[in-house]
């Protein structure tokens, strides 16, 4: 009975890392539906009000054939500019059908496998590994790695290419200083960052403003009091916007606090966090990469108060008194599971002779008498194997389990 429930599946538990895999295609078949739904608005409005103008004009006699067929030829091109605009979000919200439907098909299939030892369950765990790799790949900026590991893995339809590629090239621009695509990519989503209430756009708006104080030109700075009107005199925080009118006093070099955090380079390290926090949040995705999240499961199963030791068992650890590897004493993990908690378990196993140190770690006496002889600790001395502090010998107490 134990061995069939630890190798029964369960999927509802698996799928909880999986909840992203359904969520990006849903939020961008939604945008797109929004910005398809404006963009008819605003040009059926446009269109309509220039043919009722056109008729109008017709109907006085104030208007000339030629002034009329102009007028009409503009709002032809713009209807066919709107077609093209409405057959690309179209074409989009299909291939984001199909994703959805692979997907899902992709998650059913972990509902047919009744056991952990099936072999059709490391097939779909392969898959998913797969996808976990690519996930990977595109959060650290390499797209093209990412989208051959797809096509090789055929899992196109089940990875995020498209949108991790638009995220880099963004983040790229405002690393190189660049403000123009984020916010663009802000008037795309309008809408839904107001309903997120975030200040990325403003934080944008503001970082334009700063670098036309910067110049110092006269003309610039011209600029810069228009700009600081049209865009961050609206803005709900009063002091923030205090302190960026009273940059126009301060000049780039300034000692005097809060202006000279104000002209750091560093804001453009903060708008790029901003940026990939507000895409994220705005996508449903995780902050973190999605391998990351499963093997912090896999690690918290394994931990250990032992495993962050200066001398624990680590094969990149000379001082180790023991030759085995922990993987997460290892180096690639040791990091990673640093703020994990530590493995729970049902069953305790306690030695026969337990005894706790001054500072409170408990271990059995004869266990630790064996590793202070293999550290050649003096007589009468005890070291903690763990953080290596030493104590004296009578100040050790027997300990009981009650």
């Amino acid at each position: 009975m134990a061995e069939t429930t630890t190798t029964t599946l369960n999927p509802d538990a698996h799928l909880l890392l999986d909840q992203p895999l359904l969520r990006l295609p849903l939020e961008v078949s939604r945008k797109n539906f929004k910005a398809a739904q404006r963009a008819f608005e605003r040009e059926r409005d446009a269109l309509l009000s220039s043919l009722k103008a056109a008729g109008t004009a017709a109907l006085s006699g104030d208007a000339s054939a030629p002034a009329s067929l102009e007028s009409l030829d503009a709002s032809i091109a713009k209807l066919e500019a709107l077609k093209k605009r409405l057959a690309t979000l179209a074409a989009s919200s299909k291939q984001q059908s199909r994703n959805s439907r692979a997907r899902i098909e992709h998650l059913g299939e972990l509902y047919k496998i009744p056991s952990l030892v099936d072999v059709k369950y490391d097939e779909w765990a392969r898959v998913r590994l797969d996808r976990l790799l690519v996930d990977y790949l595109l959060r650290f900026g390499y797209g093209s790695s990412a989208a051959a590991l797809a096509r090789e893995k055929g899992i196109a339809e089940l990875v995020d290419v498209e949108a991790f590629v638009t995220c880099q090239k963004i983040e790229r621009s405002l690393r190189e200083g660049r403000t123009a695509e984020a916010l663009a990519w802000c008037g795309e989503n309008k809408q839904s960052l107001k309903k997120l209430g975030s200040d990325l756009e403003f934080q944008l708006r503001l970082q334009q403003y700063i670098e036309l104080v910067r110049t110092q030109n006269p003309n610039k700075i011209k600029e810069a009091t228009m700009h600081a009107r049209k865009y961050l005199a609206s803005h709900s925080d009063i002091q923030l916007v205090t302190r960026a009118a009273c940059l126009l006093a301060f000049p780039p070099n300034t000692p005097a606090e809060p202006y000279r955090d104000l002209y750091s380079p560093n804001r453009w390290t903060h708008l790029t966090s901003l940026f990939l926090s507000t895409h994220h949040n705005l996508l449903s995705l995780p902050s973190r990469p999605l391998l990351h999240i499963a093997l912090s499961a896999g690690l918290s199963a394994l931990k250990t108060p032992a495993c962050h030791s200066t001398y624990t068992s680590s094969s990149s650890n000379a001082s180790s008194t023991s030759t085995s590897v922990c993987p997460i004493c290892s180096t690639e993990l040791n990091e990673l599971a640093r703020n994990v908690p530590y493995a729970q378990h049902s069953k305790s196993e306690v030695e026969h002779d337990p005894v706790v140190l001054p500072n409170g770690r408990i271990y059995g006496r004869e266990r630790l008498r064996h590793v202070n002889e293999k550290m050649g600790t003096a007589k009468g001395m005890v070291r903690d194997p763990t953080d290596m502090k030493l104590f004296e010998e009578q100040e050790i107490k027997k300990v009981f389990i009650s």
